[in-house]
């Protein structure tokens, strides 16, 4: 019954992507982070879901006219000075057979991403996009909440098989990227079913988060963390309930938690040693092959025998900036770096410019939440080797998207509600059908 329902959506989502293109990447975003396909047992769990999807949502925006010209803003032109690298480094990558299928797969990402930027016009749009990618995610907080809760954190939580969420780390990066998204959306929420659903949602993927036990994951947590009490106007509350949520949690959470996260700093620990082993092989790997690395897929045994101080020790890249460094070398890493940069002062220049004004001080909201959702990427991701991360460049396209809408708010302000269930629409695009 759950194939037949989660198919027929699926099959029913395909025109309706091509005559609604948006109700398209909403679908997709929920078919590529949710994976409701892989939740079946039957004919629906090998469905090429999301591929259906994107290319009725690529038809769709070929013949609509409700979008616009992809914003060529500074962010969306360092992306693409970043997509051409990609291409290069993959065109002379040591380990080609490996390498093109993951530019295939990276290309993917980046196309939907520019998609996205064209159909999100309107303040409504792109909340939705962000609930819909929120909530996505969520369920596995959620669920993995509660399992946690059950359990006592005896064991680890994971994500789905067979889905890029399925290994704890990449669900305590996601999780940890999501949460100030669901207490910021739900502060301005006014159905309060949907208002509780966002907090108990984000409560519950706080505790996923500590019992994935992923170390990378602890550190996002605690940077979002530090980073909302550094926002927070009521500073003085902030730290008085952090800091009984932490003494609670050093009763509950079982001593074999504290015993990996103890290791994060040690580099005589088994992991730990083989991350700095990793970290080696990336930079000699980027100098010896100046200016363009070795391409995608080259954190191989192989190579390491090569590059490595130590050969017999083989690591994946347990870091976004060295697995870039190591791809992409120095130019890859510039960009990288540039395109994160540049994403935290836009956001940061919006909050600025917008914190005072009521009628737009939603844009400066928004660009809070994601500066706070880019601290727990750029964090976790230190200690965690996910430069290709769908989420991470879904947020930067959201942060283009925001400034776009602040900037045509400027020319034609709007009142705005305080508080809004579905926010009134400041349409940034062409003319024509709304959300």
């Amino acid at each position: 019954m759950r194939d037949i329902l989660v198919l027929a959506i699926i099959i029913i989502g395909v025109p309706v992507s091509m005559v609604r293109p948006f109700i398209g990447i909403l679908l997709w975003s929920w078919v590529s982070y949710m994976n409701p396909h892989r939740l079946t047992w039957g004919i629906a769990y090998d469905f090429p879901a999301a591929l259906a999807i994107g290319a009725g949502t690529l038809v769709g925006l070929l013949f609509t006219k409700d979008r616009r010209f992809l914003p060529m803003e500074r962010e969306t032109i360092v992306l693409l000075l970043l997509w051409c690298l990609f291409a290069v480094t993959t065109v002379f990558a040591l380990v080609p057979d490996r390498a093109w299928p993951q530019f295939e797969l990276v290309s993917k990402i980046l196309l939907m991403t520019m998609v996205t930027m064209m159909l999100v016009t309107t303040r409504q749009r792109l909340r939705l996009f962000l609930l819909t990618i929120t909530l996505s995610v969520g369920f596995f907080g959620f669920k993995g909440g509660i399992f946690s809760l059950r359990g006592g954190g005896t064991d680890r939580v994971y994500g789905p098989p067979g889905t890029f969420l399925e290994d704890n780390n990449d669900l305590a990066l996601a999780t940890v990227m999501v949460l100030p998204i669901c207490f910021y959306l739900a502060r301005e929420e006014t159905r309060r079913w949907l208002r509780l659903l966002l907090r108990a949602t984000g409560l519950l993927s706080i505790v996923t988060v500590i019992f994935t036990y992923s170390r990378g994951g602890f550190v996002g947590l605690a940077a979002i963390g530090a980073a909302a009490l550094f926002k927070s106007k009521r500073k003085l509350l902030a730290v008085v309930v952090i800091a009984a949520a932490i003494y609670a949690g050093f009763a509950l959470i079982p001593e074999e938690w504290f015993h990996r996260m103890e290791t994060i700093g040690d580099p005589e620990e088994g992991s730990a040693a083989g991350r700095i082993n990793a970290w080696h092989f990336a930079w000699n790997l980027a100098v010896s092959r100046l200016p363009l690395g070795g391409g995608f897929e080259t954190f191989t045994p192989d190579l390491f025998l090569r590059f490595a101080p130590d050969p017999t020790d083989f690591h994946a890249s347990h870091s976004i900036y060295f697995e870039m460094l190591g791809a992409h070398g120095f130019v890859g890493l510039a960009l990288f770096l540039i395109l994160l940069i540049s994403t935290m002062l836009t956001l940061q220049g919006l909050r600025r410019r917008h914190r005072k004004a009521p009628s737009s001080r939603w844009i400066a909201d928004y660009a809070d939440m994601l500066q706070i959702c880019m601290v727990g990427y750029m964090a976790s991701g230190a200690f965690l080797g996910r430069a290709y991360f769908d989420l991470s460049y879904h947020l930067i396209a959201c942060a283009i998207i925001l400034k776009v809408l602040a900037r045509r708010e400027a020319v034609a302000p709007a009142v705005e509600p305080k508080r809004v269930g579905v926010p009134a629409v400041a349409k940034i695009g062409s003319p024509g059908a709304g959300a």
